[in-house]
């Protein structure tokens, strides 16, 4: 995150504002771990008074549950300190005056004065984190762990210069925000390390030399300036004027920008802004305070995705339960109709009608493993689980061998005419060719009428494989072929003809498995071709 800090004379006033206006908690422990001081944002939190908390021990800010623990802890740090994040991977719980118990984050720090050891505690309430991280992982259980809200403002009061330099470092050092500050003019006076480590640049790079405009979008502040004269009535020519603004009024406001890195790389941060003023009230400069989201919105983003994923998941699941109703109502009926009437030939006369009424069950049940097979194949190719084995192999031969094995799958006088060109070997996926040319054979068949001629035509040159499947049929409207190539559609004018609407879907899907396209030329009436191609070099 950054800041916009007034640089002057006196380090006090940047650290009394930060002191002030930090919107997480700040509380500072001697060695004996009694609080010396604690900021306004932290006797908002937990409901005290100052009065009430100074001089008493910091477990009165913790559950009751926790305050042995803690005293334990806290002994430790004193005698070995190192700056550190309390808890990690720990579930820790402060507790307002009121009783009231709420999920926090604390961060731990050291520094010397007169030679006695203080501690800096940053108290941050993650209520909301917690709340919004169940929430997602209630909606998806393996969607990344909601990212952890840092703090939103820095600030500081302090008595002395001397406490003043101490506490100055330890915040710069250890915010884990990015940190600047500016004069009144915008000139950077402060430029803390985690904004040279977010935004690239080096503090001589940018101290006395630059302002924050440097890694601001010119876009994004031109839309700001709109926003102020809407609402605030103001023309402001000067880009840094429309960036502190609010500052200026006192509004400090978290607002989401665009940051540039020194790369030419982007990132988005919410960016709080305060102005700094002098004893006599006169603004010497501004302070910036900016929180990098790019885990957060990646969150978010994979959220929205996941719910999409979700929706469209159920919205199959509901076409599948209302296709397959239908298309499996119709073949298990015949079953049914047809053992039925067999049980009732029982004599040798009646051999004739138990061989026709066994032809249809061996038809409706080839109906219903067609039917599974091709929701199995769609669940492999939703799921990744289709692998692509390339090998060589006469693609001619295989088109003769199942042109006849197609031959009794046929309406009555339907006739299927292969020809090739070109050379025959091709270096694809055998197991998935097979499917989709015996997938196009039977629609060519399906919406073809009696005696009519069924065309397989390929083309094997110029490092290219071309397949196209011909028949003179029903034909498909131009704007039911915008859709064909989609899970369960099925044309206006398909009528009663037994289908999934997945056949095209899954051809499309292994075509581009193996890089392949697939494009189809139709009129009404006139029938269909479809025409897959291949790069085979």
């Amino acid at each position: 995150m950054s800041f916009f800090v007034p640089y002057k004379n006196e380090s006090t006033n940047h650290f009394e504002a930060f002191f002030e206006y930090a919107t997480m908690g700040i509380v500072v422990t001697n060695g004996a771990g009694k609080i010396s001081a604690i900021n306004p944002y932290a006797l908002k939190e937990f409901g005290y008074t100052k009065k009430e908390l100074i001089g008493q021990k910091i477990e009165v800010l913790m559950h009751t549950r926790f305050q042995k623990q803690h005293a334990d802890y806290h002994k430790k740090f004193i005698e070995k300190p190192n700056t550190r994040l309390m808890g990690a991977g720990l579930n820790l719980f402060a507790q307002k005056k009121n009783g009231t118990e709420f999920s926090v984050e604390i961060s731990l720090s050291n520094y010397y004065l007169n030679n006695e050891k203080f501690v800096i505690c940053f108290i941050n309430n993650i209520s909301v984190r917690k709340k919004a991280e169940a929430e997602i992982e209630k909606l998806h259980n393996q969607l990344e762990e909601e990212v952890k809200k840092r703090t939103s403002d820095l600030t500081t009061t302090l008595q002395q210069l001397e406490v003043a330099i101490s506490f100055q470092k330890a915040l710069l050092n250890n915010a884990g925000a990015m940190i600047i500050a500016t004069d009144e003019n915008g000139i950077i006076k402060l430029f803390n390390q985690e904004a040279a480590y977010k935004i690239g640049y080096q503090e001589f790079e940018v101290i006395d030399k630059s302002k924050p405009l440097l890694f601001h979008n010119k876009e994004e502040l031109e839309k700001k300036r709109i926003a102020l004269f809407k609402e605030l009535g103001l023309t402001l020519k000067d880009d840094f004027d429309v960036l502190v603004e609010k500052a200026k009024r006192n509004i400090h406001k978290e607002e989401q920008y665009t940051y540039i890195r020194k790369n030419g790389t982007t990132f988005p941060v919410l960016l709080t802004i305060s102005s700094i003023k002098d004893n006599s009230g006169y603004i010497t400069g501004f302070m910036g305070i900016a929180i990098d989201i790019s885990d957060r919105k990646k969150a978010e983003e994979d959220l929205r995705e996941s719910l999409k994923k979700e929706k469209e998941l159920n919205e199959l699941k509901s076409r599948f339960v209302s296709m397959a109703s239908h298309e499996f109502r119709t073949p298990l009926s015949t079953v049914l109709s047809s053992a039925y009437l067999i049980e009732r030939y029982s004599t040798s006369d009646d051999q004739s009608k138990r061989e026709k009424h066994l032809q249809r069950i061996f038809s409706s049940v080839n109906m219903l493993t067609d039917i599974l097979n091709d929701f199995l194949s769609v669940g492999k190719i939703e799921e990744g689980k289709i692998q692509v084995r390339l090998s060589q192999f006469n693609i001619k031969e295989m088109i003769i061998e199942l042109s006849e094995e197609m031959k009794i799958s046929l309406k009555k006088n339907q006739i299927i005419s292969p020809h090739h060109e070109g050379k025959t070997t091709v270096l694809l996926d055998a197991s998935l060719m097979k499917h989709i040319i015996m997938n196009l054979v039977s629609n060519a068949s399906k919406f073809s009428p009696e005696n009519s001629l069924i065309e397989i035509k390929t083309i094997c040159c110029n490092n290219y494989y071309t397949l196209s499947v011909k028949d003179h049929g029903l034909g498909i409207s131009k704007e039911d072929q915008q859709h064909l190539m989609e899970r369960f559609f099925r044309g206006t004018n398909a009528g009663n003809i037994q289908g999934t609407g997945l056949g095209l879907h899954i051809i499309s899907k292994y075509a581009e498995l193996m890089n392949g396209t697939v494009t189809c030329n139709s009129e009404l009436l006139k029938g269909t071709a479809f025409i897959l191609k291949f790069k085979i070099c």
